[in-house]
């Protein structure tokens, strides 16, 4: 085969799919799907829906005439983008008041779904959005947990986060909810200045506002209350000297490193930045008066329910383990209160430090034995611009509010799986080290062989049937694919044990071809090969494919890739299902709990390696011919040969497990699973004829030399005994 015109042709297909790129993605598909569905299947008590309109496009839903909400495609206003690299369609129906009523899952392509777990499983997560207010969420009031599907999990934290998130924007868009949209022209962009250190007496930190202050008396409370035009109030005003102080109250932010050193002293705000985590802030609030900020219903319940700080759509009510209570403030100056307390800003809220904030503190009155009317007076706080830096930026749309500053899903995928992660780097620093330094190991027949059994139980165990880390030739496909319509690596990070052996098999590719992954890191070949060991113990007769056959029917695995890479660039949906080929999902992945056809396949092709060991690698696997590919491009040739090896010599060769070395002697890399095999033989003398023969020389020359040596001992031994 003439490997210069495959590759020719396959960078060919390659370009002309990248210049046939459907310019229909650039279009809404809500028209196409509203067609397909009526009113009350989306937007229930709904009876018809209007004409999309507005930009992205929105559909009104009416009933008798009435306008109850909205339906809208996330896919129009937020990148929903899944594993499979296609966008995840989700219809959303909100009402006017920013509740969503439903969700519709109504078109993917996510390989794990489309032939793996039932779509009923993650469709019924979608009924967990039913009845949240979109505005409650932004301003921290209510929360949305996640319910995640085992083995799917990136698709379901892709579908949550692009309803919340689009979700968000429409609301802004159509003031939903008491939300709307904001936008921060181009201009200078504020950050806290970490290299400004001065120290500050409490007089400077007042007049330059780092410190602010909300005083109310006791008149000012009860001409509040008395505005309020909650007559009740007036009946239980507050008793004492019109002057008396109800609350004085001052607030700083304390993670800047001027005010935080001025007014906790260089020892505190050493213990503070030690305990503050990334992304966390911390403010110090102090007070005195008749009325305490802090209240009593923390040591009940944990929360501090008199005060909250609110900065654009972010809200924080700290919580006790967020609260540490100090005696004093350091600053020369600084008046003694009663209460002086730090608080620091949980990490997923973003509190940005240089940003304005507000303080809403919440007093309330007893208008009645079981009855309370409230208050709310604010704090505003602004950072002095002395302890900020200034960087110019592009006009931000902040529509999205909360949802478009949280860490991309891929980041949280990473975070979640931190332990497989180690395991998985640990067991390819094993394997890298097994070839490095092969010349050594492969000198030891008993240990090479217990270590590679070793290994595969814990590619099969660990990588497949526990950490689901199965590759597939749908990975390609879809890298292919995203690579002609949009690539961004934020898709294939968000698998990060597939992305890191991804990347392995990339450098392996350069050093050893598809043999590393293949020959150790793929856990159904795992699983295909302990079965012919176990057949093996049991004496299971063997079956050598002759070779005129074998050269002939290897070259199916390679028709098979072509015919899925050819599919996917007409639909990549079709590929995927075609790919169900690989028995990998039935097998691995969902550990043969499936519906039985997909069983029936996996144990087919199983069966045939009981007697043909690696049967299906051999002949059928398109992800080794995918690999095997590029594998012809590696740098390095480290199998070691003898000028004898195939001519006449045939011992590696007839013990070679996949046959992958050809009769004159020389390897077929792209058939070879580096199982090390051949090596061992290479290295035995007492298997290898060539090492045989030096054996028998080096020992003949041995004997002839004792000989020799032992005929002189004895001619001097007599010579002596002569004397």
């Amino acid at each position: 085969m003439d490997y210069r015109i495959a590759i020719r042709l396959f960078f060919s297909l390659l370009l002309t799919q990248w210049l046939v790129i459907d310019a229909a993605h650039a279009n809404s598909e809500l028209p196409r799907f509203l067609d397909s569905i009526n009113a009350q299947e989306i937007f229930p008590g709904a009876d018809r829906l209007g004409s999309p309109t507005g930009k992205p496009l929105v559909a009104p839903a009416f009933k008798q005439g009435k306008q109850l909400g909205f339906v809208f495609l996330t896919s129009d206003f937020v990148n929903t983008t899944g594993y499979s690299g296609k966008p995840i369609h989700q219809l959303v129906a909100i009402d006017t008041q920013g509740i969503i009523q439903k969700v519709l899952l109504v078109e993917h392509h996510e390989p794990i779904v489309l032939i793996g777990i039932p779509e009923k499983r993650i469709v019924a997560v979608l009924k967990n959005y039913e009845g949240l207010d979109v505005g409650k969420l932004v301003r921290g009031t209510q929360n949305q947990d996640v319910d995640v599907v085992t083995g799917a999990t990136v698709t379901v934290m892709v579908m949550d986060d692009t309803i919340l998130r689009s979700a968000i924007k429409v609301a802004r868009i159509y003031g939903l909810s008491g939300l709307k949209t904001e936008r921060i022209q181009a201009g200078p962009v504020a950050s806290v200045n970490s290299e400004i250190n001065n120290i500050e007496d409490w007089l400077g930190l007042v007049s330059e506002g780092s410190v602010r202050r909300l005083k109310i008396n006791l008149q000012q409370i009860n001409e509040a209350f008395e505005n309020s035009g909650n007559y009740l109030a007036l009946d239980f005003p507050e008793e004492g000297d019109a002057d008396e102080i109800f609350i004085e109250l001052y607030a700083a932010v304390v993670s800047i490193p001027s005010i935080g050193r001025s007014l906790l002293g260089e020892n505190e705000y050493r213990n503070l930045e030690k305990k503050l985590q990334p992304g966390e802030q911390a403010i110090l609030l102090a007070g005195d008066g008749r009325y305490s900020f802090k209240g009593s219903g923390y040591v009940r319940g944990g929360i501090f329910d008199r005060f909250r700080i609110t900065q654009g759509d972010t809200s924080l009510r700290f919580h006790d383990r967020h609260h540490k209570r100090l005696r004093q403030m350091a600053a020369e100056g600084a008046p003694k209160l009663k209460d002086v307390d730090l608080f620091r800003t949980p990490a997923d809220l973003e509190f940005n430090a240089a940003n304005p904030w507000k303080l809403e503190l919440l007093v309330g009155r007893n208008i009645g034995p079981t009855k309370k009317v409230f208050l709310t007076f604010d704090l505003d706080y602004s950072p002095p611009e002395k302890y900020l830096r200034f960087t110019e930026v592009e006009t931000q749309d902040t529509t999205t509010g909360l949802y478009q500053k949280t860490e991309p899903i891929w980041k949280k995928m990473w975070q979640l799986k931190i332990p497989e992660i180690v395991v998985l780097a640990l067991a390819l620093a094993v394997l890298t080290s097994i070839f490095f330094f092969q010349e050594w190991l492969v000198k030891r027949p008993k240990l090479t062989d217990r270590i590679r059994v070793g290994f595969l139980i814990f590619t099969l165990f660990g990588i497949g049937w526990y950490f689901n880390a199965q590759l597939s030739v749908v990975n390609i496909l879809a890298m292919f694919n995203a690579l002609v319509s949009g690539f961004d690596w934020s898709y294939f990070l968000m698998e990060p044990l597939i992305f890191i052996l991804w990347g392995s098999v990339a450098a392996a590719l350069l050093f050893w071809g598809r043999g590393p992954y293949c020959g150790w890191l793929c856990p159904f070949g795992s699983l295909q090969e302990l079965i012919n060991r176990v057949a093996k113990i049991f004496k299971i007769k063997q079956v050598t494919v002759p070779w005129e056959i074998h050269e002939r029917i290897w070259t199916f695995k390679y028709l098979i890739f072509l015919l899925l890479f050819g599919f996917s660039l007409y639909s990549l949906e079709w590929a995927e299902r075609l790919a169900e080929v690989e028995p990998f999902k039935t097998a691995i992945i969902l550990k043969f709990i499936r519906d039985w056809p997909y069983v029936i396949f996996a144990v087919a092709v199983l069966i045939p390696g009981v007697f043909i060991e690696r049967f299906y690698c051999r002949y059928l696997c398109p992800l080794g011919a995918a690999l095997a590919i590029p594998g012809r491009m590696r740098m390095f040739s480290w199998l070691k040969r003898y000028k004898e090896c195939g001519t006449p010599c045939q011992r590696c060769g007839n013990e070679c497990m996949v046959q992958a070395i050809h009769r004159e002697g020389h390897i077929n890399v792209n058939e070879c699973l580096y199982c090390l095999h051949c090596q061992v033989v290479y290295s035995d003398d007492n298997a290898c004829p060539v090492v045989i023969q030096k054996r028998l020389k080096r020992e003949r020359r041995e004997a002839r030399s004792a000989a020799i040596a032992g005929k002189e001992e004895s001619v001097i031994a007599k010579e002596l005994k002569q004397k």
